[in-house]
């Protein structure tokens, strides 16, 4: 691991997942190995296509600002108060909604029933939506310890996903960001993180993260929660750098922005926001729907990332 700040590496969790986010975004749903088709000699760039502009974040990144925000100001976990910003998101129109989630924030149930009792009616709720928005609670938990950290992301999954799988993988991504945060490889805290693990889901969990797991021994797409993390953990144990990971990650095809973002917040954590290419955070941007036309820029998430951090 690189000797950096704290602050290098908290900016690098929020910064890497939003360029993760907006690189993929405009693969989603592709073949294996568009990118590389796109960008033959290595160089990616943040190319906007599928309805994006060019460095435009998803609702991947937009959620993540939406917890952080409320975080912030509410003085930590409101979890009423957080339902309350993802439902005025959700009924602003974002360009990109996953249908788990929109379904469990526009539906008529309150925020503590919304999420179980649309799991217990449809039996789908392992989406990788909680995954994805895992950035800045990530950061803001870290420095409470390992039980806190993924107690916290536990209660958060479940504001939008039911299923317990969700849960478990968002409390899996936390602790590893905190281990990153403190300048350790995350890699070699999965074992403990594992037995920290919800009994009945450690076993599927120690699967698609054992070191030996590939992408294509995937058995559900990569928008399910399980791929998607054992993607990013594979980008990020395969690769030498945070381009390199993002590059991996993208190239998978499938949920690429949501699988970037996720291995964009473990890499960004592991090398740091200052190993996040100019041309990349150059034209990074983060609108927020229902929020007042707001468009957040690298330097916001950057001083986002730097206020999650600081002791609290």
């Amino acid at each position: 691991m690189r000797l950096l700040d704290r602050t290098d590496r908290a900016q690098g969790t929020v910064l890497g997942s939003a360029v993760g986010d907006a690189l993929g975004a405009p693969f989603e749903f592709g073949l294996p190995g568009v990118f590389r088709e796109r960008f033959p000699d290595g160089v990616g760039e943040l190319c906007g296509g599928g309805g994006w502009d060019p460095g435009e974040a998803t609702d991947d990144t937009q959620m993540a600002v939406l917890v952080g925000e409320s975080l912030l100001e509410r003085g930590g976990l409101d979890l009423p108060d957080l339902f309350a910003r993802f439902r005025r998101w959700a009924a602003a129109d974002p360009k990109d909604i996953g249908l788990l989630t929109e379904q469990v924030l526009l539906g008529e149930d309150p925020w503590d029933l919304a999420a179980s009792l649309h799991f217990q009616v449809n039996g789908r709720g392992a989406g990788n939506g909680a995954l994805m928005r895992a950035s800045t609670s990530a950061v803001h938990f870290a420095a409470r310890g390992r039980t806190a950290t993924m107690d916290a992301a536990r209660r958060i999954a479940a504001l939008t996903h039911g299923d317990g799988a969700a849960w478990e993988g968002t409390a899996i991504l936390h602790e590893l960001v905190r281990v990153a945060l403190l300048g350790e490889d995350p890699l070699t805290a999965l074992p403990a993180t594992l037995a920290e693990v919800a009994p009945a889901h450690r076993e599927r969990w120690a699967t698609v993260l054992a070191p030996d797991w590939h992408p294509d021994q995937a058995t559900e797409f990569n928008g399910a929660v399980w791929p998607c993390l054992g993607s990013a953990l594979w980008a990020l144990r395969t690769t030498a750098s945070f381009e390199e990971a993002l590059v991996a990650a993208v190239d998978l095809g499938g949920d690429t922005d949501t699988v970037a973002a996720v291995t964009g917040m473990l890499a960004g954590t592991v090398y740091g926001a200052s190993a996040i290419p100019t041309r990349w955070t150059s034209t990074l941007h983060v609108p927020l729907p229902g929020s007042a036309d707001r468009v957040l820029r690298t330097n916001d998430l950057r001083a986002l990332a730097t206020s999650l951090a600081a002791p609290h």
